[in-house]
């Protein structure tokens, strides 16, 4: 019997990821039917996309800048090892625009609004106000969940397209002022490298990221303990699932449009 313990515990670990697995899918096809159902409360869509969309903006720009600088520096570096320095303007393109962008703009995401999404959530359901929605007549899931997760879907991808133009020109100013490259060919390089197809599998990206943001936000919050251990927990637990979704749904959709 002591042998099979740890068999035993690994078979109820699984089963209980299974099973979260499980809640969070039924839990995110709810909140997307609920996006096409009426009534559809505008005013919590419009306070989702200021504060999913607009006040993000200045820690998406200030990360998208430094990292686009930084990655121009280290393939300035790593290129010079074998006198391939001219290729800093594709790499850094092309890095920002397929990866760097979309994943950091998801993470900053993960971490400002996902948190946000699930302790406003989660307070609400210590204080009893979703009881309270239950109360009037309001489905608490077209209430709260519908309106962030479609605000979401539709900004970040916003977000991660001027995140990659900025992190772009965070390697251009670097690049121009600290490498020595010529401006006008620096961009002629930029814009002859960049195809659409990587254009489009960054917003996509961004789509997937969003909608997972939001949706891990959600449910934490919805299913939280009680008591401010609770909100506690339910903000951590929020954070930690959308950021390892994001990898791994940047993993999938990479290998879905670059496999070849």
């Amino acid at each position: 019997m002591i042998l099979l313990a740890p068999l035993r515990y690994l078979g109820q670990l699984t089963m209980a990821v299974l099973a979260t697995i499980g809640q969070v899918a039924i839990f995110a096809a709810q909140g997307i039917s609920h996006i096409f159902r009426p009534p559809f409360y505008f005013r919590e869509f419009l306070t989702a996309l200021l504060q999913i969309g607009w006040l993000s903006l200045p820690v998406v720009g200030l990360t998208a800048f430094f990292t686009g600088g930084a990655l121009a520096l280290q393939i300035y570096a790593g290129g010079a090892r074998f006198s391939a320095e001219a290729v800093v303007p594709q790499i850094v393109a092309i890095g920002m625009v397929r990866e760097l962008g979309p994943v950091l703009v998801g993470l900053m995401i993960a971490a400002r609004v996902t948190s946000s999404i699930a302790a406003e959530i989660a307070t609400m359901k210590v204080t009893e106000q979703i009881d309270a929605l239950v109360t009037l007549s309001t489905h608490p899931m077209k209430y709260l969940t519908a309106p962030r997760v479609l605000a979401a879907l539709i900004v970040v991808p916003i977000l991660v397209g001027i995140g990659d133009i900025i992190g772009i020109y965070g390697g251009f100013v670097v690049g121009t002022g600290q490498l020595g490259f010529n401006p006008a060919s620096y961009i002629k390089n930029t814009v002859n490298f960049l195809e659409m197809s990587d254009i489009i599998s960054s917003l996509i990206k961004g789509c997937a990221f969003g909608g997972i943001a939001a949706t891990m936000g959600c449910y934490f919050g919805m299913n939280s303990g009680r008591g401010a251990q609770g909100v506690g927990e339910a903000t951590k637990s929020s954070v930690q699932a959308a950021a390892v979704l994001i990898l791994a749904a940047n993993f999938i959709l990479t290998s879905v449009f670059f496999s070849q």
